[in-house]
């Protein structure tokens, strides 16, 4: 079983805005006889290792995963600001990861802390690069 559908952006930000209900959309709808194919393969977590940090964060489970996301987005800022290479961004966001004790049993208020841990020790990280 799957679940497919176009490519488009509205579909994920229209049950953001709307959840648990769901608005109603007009999009194109997808022929199946016009895919050439579906092919599905392993993930390349050698050429994407963001990726593999990303899964394990969601196995580690707890406030990993707001670890993750908040040293993401300083890493892609500091990039996207030329203070960093793109090959650091996974760097950044693993060694930040290795230096957070993550919470299993967690609040909300446990996941904004960790976010802004990860941030403020990201953004050392990044400080700590330029050095």
């Amino acid at each position: 079983m799957a679940h497919l559908g176009v490519p488009d952006m509205r579909i994920p930000i229209a049950y953001a805005l709307s959840y648990p209900d769901r608005l109603p959309l007009t999009l194109d709808r997808l022929s199946l006889s016009q895919c050439a194919k579906l092919e599905f393969i392993e993930p390349d977590f050698e050429n994407f290792p963001a990726l593999k940090l990303a899964f394990n964060a969601l196995r580690q489970g707890g406030t990993a995963p707001a670890i993750l996301n908040g040293a993401n987005e300083i890493a892609v800022a500091a990039f996207l600001e030329e203070r960093i290479a793109f090959l650091d961004i996974a760097a950044i966001v693993s060694d930040t990861l290795d230096k957070i004790e993550t919470v299993g049993n967690y609040t909300l208020t446990d996941v904004l802390d960790a976010d802004k841990e990860a941030r403020q020790v990201a953004e050392q990280l990044i400080a700590d690069k330029s050095d």
